[in-house]
C-alpha cells in the first residue's frame, strides 16, 4: 500500500521532535528526555535487518522458492528477516491485479499465492537452524474489507457519518477499512493473534502506522510475548517516544534517511548531518535503537530506487548506516544492484546476479559484527564527533567499546576534498578496514578523500 503521504507526515513530525531537543552530541554528560525500559533480545546486539519481498524475490513468488535464498542471506551475514506482511488480501476493492500486502483479510492466515501455513512454517525453522530470525509484519491500524472481523465484531471499526465502514482518513488506501483502537476487545484478540505467531516460530514484529493505536497496549503486549520467549518489536514510526519506552525496541530514522537523500541531491552539506546526530542524541537515549536504511519497500516502489535518489553517494551512506548508532536495513535485492521500482499491485521479479554491492555489503556487516564499538545500542559505543577544517564536506566520528575504537570519515560532496582532522585524545595506529593499509592517526595528518569517498580506520 502506498505510504508516502504518510511518511512526509511523519518526517515532519519527527523534525519538530528534534528541533526541541538540545545538543549534547560528543560529550560526557548527557540530558535524555527519555528512558527505555525494553530489554532488546541478547541475540539483536549486533544485528542486521533483511526486508523480505515474497512477492517478488523469486519468479513464482513463494515461500519455498525464498526458502533457497536463506544460506546466500546467511553467507552474507544477515541475522534478521523481517517479512513483508505474508497474510491473505482482500478482494473487495483490491488494488491493481494482486492487492497490497496491507490489505490483510485474515491475521492468522497466509497469502495462498505464497504457499501454505505449513511452508511458511518450514522458512521460519531453516531459518532458526541458519542462526537467523523471523520478524512479521503486522498491520494493526486497518483491515480488509472482507476481513472476518467485519461481520464477528463490527464494533470494532471506525464508521463514517452514515454508520458505515470507512479507510483510512486523510489517505487513498481504498482497499482497507479503519480499526478502532477503542475497544478492548480488539486488543485481546490483537494478543491472541500475536501469540499464535510466536508460538509458530515468529520472533518478533514489524508494526506498519502504529499511529492510531495506544502506547500502553504495546506495552502490554511486548509483556505478554516476552512471556513466552525475547521477541523484537520495530515500530514504524518516529518522533513519539512512548512507542520506544516500553513496548519497542526499535523505530525509524526517517529523518536521516530523507536527509541522506538531501546531501545526495546537493540541497544539504555534511554540517546538517552533524547537526541531526546532536539533536538525535539530544532525544533518544543510548540503549534505543534506530532502524537506518537507504531504501525499503515504501521508498522504492514510491520515491524511486537508490541510483536515482543517491546516485554515486551510495557506498559512503551505506557506510554510514552501519558505523553509525543504529541497526542497518537492507531490502531485497539492494544487495544485488536492484535498479528497478518494483511494482507493489503486481508481480515484478527481482533479477538475481552478483555485482560491486554485493561483496561491499557482506563487508560492512562482517565489520559491524566483529566490532563490538559498531554494535547497538549499549551494546556498542556512542558516537563522538571528530572536528576538521572542512565540516561543510566532511562527516567525521569515532566509536568505542571496551578495547575497540573505529574511526569513520566521510566526504559527504560531489568534490575531492583533503582535510585535517583533530584526532584528540585517538592518535594512534590503525588499520585502514577496507585497504588494510596500516595507517599512523596523529596532529600532523592531513587526509585526501575522493568525491563521496570515505575511510573506516579500526584499532
Amino acid at each position: 500500500m502506498e505510504r508516502l503521504p504518510v511518511n512526509l507526515l511523519i518526517l515532519t513530525m519527527a523534525i519538530a521532535l528534534l528541533i526541541a531537543g538540545c545538543s549534547l552530541f560528543g560529550k560526557k554528560k548527557e540530558l535524555r528526555p527519555f528512558t527505555t525500559d525494553v530489554v532488546h533480545p541478547e541475540w539483536s546486539k549486533n544485528a542486521v535487518m533483511y526486508e523480505v519481498n515474497v512477492r517478488q524475490y523469486t519468479d513464482s513468488g513463494t515461500f519455498r522458492a525464498f526458502e533457497k535464498h536463506l544460506p546466500r542471506l546467511r553467507e552474507m551475514g544477515i541475522d534478521i528477516l523481517w517479512f513483508m506482511p505474508t497474510y491473505p488480501i482482500g478482494i473487495p476493492n483490491r488494488k491493481g491485479e494482486l492487492g497490497s500486502y496491507y490489505s490483510v483479510s485474515d491475521y492468522l492466515g497466509v497469502n495462498p499465492e505464497f504457499g501454505t501455513i505449513e511452508d511458511f512454517r518450514r522458512v521460519i525453522d531453516k531459518t532458526h537452524e541458519l542462526g537467523m530470525y523471523v520478524i512479521l509484519d503486522w498491520v494493526p491500524n486497518h483491515t480488509s474489507w472482507d476481513n472476518p472481523l467485519t461481520t464477528e465484531h463490527p464494533e470494532w471499526f471506525a464508521k463514517d457519518s452514515t454508520g458505515k465502514f470507512m479507510p483510512p482518513i486523510g489517505t487513498d488506501w481504498t482497499d482497507v477499512i479503519q480499526l478502532d483502537w477503542s475497544k478492548t476487545g480488539l486488543h485481546d484478540y490483537m494478543i491472541a493473534a500475536f501469540k499464535f505467531w510466536v508460538n509458530l516460530g515468529v520472533d518478533g514484529f514489524r508494526v506498519d502506522h502504529p499511529h492510531n493505536t495506544p502506547k500502553e497496549f504495546w506495552e502490554r503486549a511486548r509483556t505478554e510475548l516476552d512471556k513466552i520467549k525475547p521477541v523484537f518489536m520495530l515500530a514504524e514510526y518516529e518522533g513519539d517516544k512512548g512507542f520506544t519506552e516500553k513496548g519497542f525496541d526499535m523505530d525509524y530514522a526517517w529523518v536521516m534517511h530523507h536527509l541522506m537523500n538531501s546531501i545526495a541531491q546537493g540541497r544539504e552539506n555534511a554540517s546538517a548531518m552533524m547537526k541531526y546526530f546532536r539533536k538525535e542524541w539530544a532525544v533518544y537515549p543510548s540503549n534505543a535503537y534506530r532502524l537506518m536504511f537507504l531504501t525499503n519497500h515504501d521508498e522504492n516502489s514510491w520515491a524511486g530506487t537508490i541510483d536515482s535518489l543517491m546516485g554515486d553517494s551510495q557506498r559512503v551512506f551505506g557506510t554510514l548506516i552501519f558505523t553509525a548508532q543504529g541497526m542497518p536495513l537492507i531490502y531485497s535485492g539492494q544487495e544485488a544492484c536492484l535498479d528497478k521500482k518494483l511494482k507493489f499491485f503486481f508481480r515484478d521479479a527481482i533479477e538475481w546476479d552478483t555485482c560491486d554491492m554485493t561483496g561491499f555489503y557482506t563487508d560492512l556487516i562482517r565489520l559491524k559484527k566483529e566490532n563490538p564499538a559498531l554494535w547497538n545500542g549499549d551494546f556498542g559505543g556512542k558516537m563522538i564527533n571528530i572536528k576538521t577544517n572542512r565540516d561543510k564536506k566532511i562527516f567525521s566520528f569515532y566509536r568505542e567499546k571496551d578495547q575497540n575504537r573505529v574511526v569513520v570519515m566521510l566526504n559527504l560532496s560531489r568534490k575531492q576534498v583533503t582535510f585535517k582532522p583533530v584526532f584528540k585524545g585517538i592518535e594512534g595506529d590503525y588499520t585502514e578496514y577496507f585497504s588494510g593499509e596500516k595507517t599512523g592517526l596523529n596532529k600532523s595528518l592531513m587526509v585526501k578523500l575522493n568525491p563521496w569517498g570515505y575511510k573506516v580506520f579500526v584499532k
